[in-house]
């Protein structure tokens, strides 16, 4: 296996444990604490939210798609992205892969026990509201973030004259 492939591996185990460690964690936590806790008043409190939708509950409203189709086209874009990494030799797009590849399938594994994602992270200032968010969530936003960046500096690396 090549390092960029363990690397990328090793990202995917670490965010799917941290995920759900969190989440099974902070479930446990704040269902004894009455569902709320503020971390930091006026600014970010643990909640508990069940995403019925896709990333940061978007089509998740009074009819959301059913949590069986967003976890195949999930595993589905999965399997592209280990394709992708596979053919890949660049580090930031291989550790923003695994991050994406293990978020994805860490909210998968929430909507097989749960029917849905749990959401915890509620970050807000004054009427300004983030959707609730998790661990998994966040993989996938830096992973995605990685690639992006990895894209535009790769592009202008070769765009350079030698």
């Amino acid at each position: 296996m090549r390092r960029i492939d363990r690397q990328a591996m090793v990202l995917v185990i670490a965010t799917l444990v941290i995920d759900q460690l969190s989440k099974q964690l902070l479930l446990n936590f704040l269902l004894k604490s009455g569902g709320v806790m503020s971390v930091i008043d006026g600014f970010f409190r643990l909640v508990i939210v069940w995403n019925r939708g896709v990333s940061f509950g978007l089509l998740g409203g009074d009819r959301p798609l059913p949590a069986w189709l967003l976890s195949g086209v999930a595993i589905a874009v999965c399997v592209g992205l280990f394709i992708w990494l596979r053919r890949n030799d660049r580090p930031f797009t291989g550790w923003g892969i695994g991050l994406v590849i293990g978020g994805a399938i860490g909210n998968v594994i929430d909507r097989a026990r749960w029917g849905a994602v749990f959401d915890f992270a509620d970050f807000h200032v004054n009427q300004w509201h983030w959707p609730a968010f998790n661990v998994a969530d966040s993989a996938i936003v830096i992973g995605v973030g990685l690639m992006l960046i990895d894209s535009l500096t790769g592009e202008r690396r070769r765009a350079r004259p030698d």
